[in-house]
């Protein structure tokens, strides 16, 4: 029987984000990867070089996911409270994203983050879009389109960034609908586009 390369590539990579989602780069260990998704270890260094090129990967793959799932685009502004509430759908069913960019922020540096350029230059594509929507009317234009930015994803990831936060600020749980409704209402108002 052949051996399934591209099988073994996804399972690797599946069991490696959420590695490093659970224990940040410094503590994930490259065998608990192997002996999560059943692979000898020895083919992560075939298939993905070291371990920090390992977790560059993890990085570069979510990162993409998410851009795809959950695009800004101008049909998304339209109404940007409920491309927060997608944003916060995603963060419920994928949390291991947050979590992977809070540990690269833990140790950060100071210096040039993975593919910083590349990064900067994808939300700068969701700043333009912002702007361009306000010049037409479609968001509130008192905010800066990079503070509109940051606010709906610094707010869509706050529930799951500081559970801990959350628990201590609301007497009870509000719940993942309540989180979801408060969060929609919060960017229409921040934007403009109050219902």
């Amino acid at each position: 029987m052949a051996w399934d390369t591209a099988r073994t590539r996804r399972v690797l990579l599946a069991a490696a984000v959420d590695e490093f989602a659970e224990y940040g780069f410094e503590g994930a260990r490259i065998d608990r990867i192997g002996a999560r998704a059943g692979v000898n270890k020895e083919r992560i260094y075939q298939y993905f070089g070291n371990k920090q090129q390992l977790f560059d990967h993890v990085l570069d793959t979510e990162r993409e996911r998410i851009a795809r799932t959950v695009p800004v685009t101008g049909e998304q502004l339209d109404d940007l409270g409920e491309y927060a509430g997608r944003l916060y759908d995603y963060h419920c069913a994928r949390p291991q994203f947050i979590r992977l960019l809070q540990w690269e922020g833990l140790q950060d540096t100071g210096g040039p983050a993975l593919r910083e350029a590349d990064r900067t230059a994808a939300h700068g594509v969701a700043v333009r879009a912002l702007g361009d929507a306000q010049k037409k009317g479609m968001l509130d234009a008192r905010l800066a389109p990079e503070a509109l930015f940051y606010a709906v994803l610094a707010l869509g990831a706050w529930w799951f960034s500081a559970p801990q936060a959350v628990r201590m600020i609301y007497a009870e749980a509000p719940g993942e609908e309540t989180e979801r409704a408060t969060l929609v209402g919060l960017v229409r108002r921040l934007a403009g586009q109050e219902r």
